[in-house]
């Protein structure tokens, strides 16, 4: 029975390495094999070297997720904005067509006052630097442009502040979606080099099974089985493909209970737990920048989509280091 299985601690991640010939003509990132007569790059070498890729990679993305986060977050603000702007509009043209109806009045009386005209310009500001002339008016007259000159600054104010929230949202995202893409292009060339200097072949993703769980960690641990084998894909959350902390976000969101978008803030979204007292269904964490996650599934193992060319799959929690842990409820 599984309840019965040891834990195993020992990654299972290492195969064994053919042949290097041909690994001196490859270069990764400052990985080059010189022309004289230094050894080419062993494995080991060259996985850390690709394990140092992928945590760049995973902080790169994680600051793209969180900005992603933010950007959904500030369009809904935008939103709510927007139509609080339509409806200042709207109310400033009420007030703009009592104040048209009033010069009417003056015109027909003897012509307009100067108060009026300023106030029906197309420059509120003209009209604001000489609200002294309001003395001139009458009380319905000055209540009115008091409240036509609130009308226009509130409205001004508001427009330019949404503006500057897009305009910042805009520049926030191309940095970030160059950074992710330098870290890629460098990724690609290791895992180009890894391909060389390791065979493919079978893994073992489709192997082990979950410790018994309950309640919710349980329906957590559950939705991660089910998604063994799907890709690895950058910023995604389901249900085809995920990314580490999109994975763990998917299944504790089937369990009912919604938790952040990035590494980041999901160590700090749930109660901690120590390693040794680590159960089905926590988040484990692992690098001293809190850049993967994991969903632990007993036996020292866990659910998490890896890197790219990495399906969703079991790992030992040995195969990084360990930075924390946390458990939803």
């Amino acid at each position: 029975m599984a309840s019965h299985r040891k834990p195993r601690t020992a990654p299972r991640r290492s195969r064994t390495v053919a042949t290097f010939a041909g690994a001196a003509a490859v270069s990764v990132g400052g990985l080059a094999a010189p022309s004289h007569a230094e050894p080419a790059p062993g494995a080991a070498q060259v996985r850390a070297q690709v394990d140092e890729l992928f945590q760049e990679a995973e902080q790169a993305t994680q600051r793209y997720d969180g900005a992603g986060e933010q950007a959904a977050a500030l369009q809904r603000q935008v939103g709510r904005l927007q139509d609080e702007l339509a409806r200042k509009i709207a109310a400033v043209e009420t007030t703009r067509a009592r104040l048209g109806a009033l010069a009417a009045d003056q015109y027909r009386s003897g012509g307009l006052s100067r108060t009026l005209q300023l106030a029906l310009a197309d420059d509120p500001q003209q009209f604001l630097e000489r609200a002294g002339m309001l003395d001139q008016a009458g009380a319905i007259e000055q209540q009115t442009l008091q409240q036509y000159g609130r009308q226009r600054t509130a409205l001004d104010t508001q427009t330019a502040e949404a503006q500057d929230r897009l305009a910042e949202l805009s520049r926030r995202q191309q940095e970030l979606a160059a950074d992710r893409a330098a870290v890629q292009r460098k990724l690609a060339q290791a895992q180009s080099l890894l391909a060389r200097l390791t065979p493919a072949g079978p893994g073992d993703e489709f192997t082990d099974a979950p410790a018994p769980a309950t309640g919710r960690a349980a329906q957590a641990v559950a939705f991660a089985v089910a998604q063994l084998g799907k890709p690895y894909v950058w910023g995604a959350t389901g249900p085809g493909s995920y990314d580490c902390s999109g994975l763990v976000q998917a299944a504790w969101a089937a369990a009912g209970v919604s938790l952040p978008r990035t590494t980041y803030a999901q160590i700090d979204a749930a109660p901690r737990v120590s390693r040794g007292e680590l159960r089905p269904g926590d988040l484990v964490f692992f690098f001293s920048a809190v850049s993967h996650v994991g969903l632990y599934t007993g036996y020292g193992r866990m659910i998490h989509a890896p890197h790219p060319g990495a399906p969703v799959r079991y790992e030992s929690v040995d195969v990084m280091p360990f930075a924390g842990a946390v458990r939803p409820a």
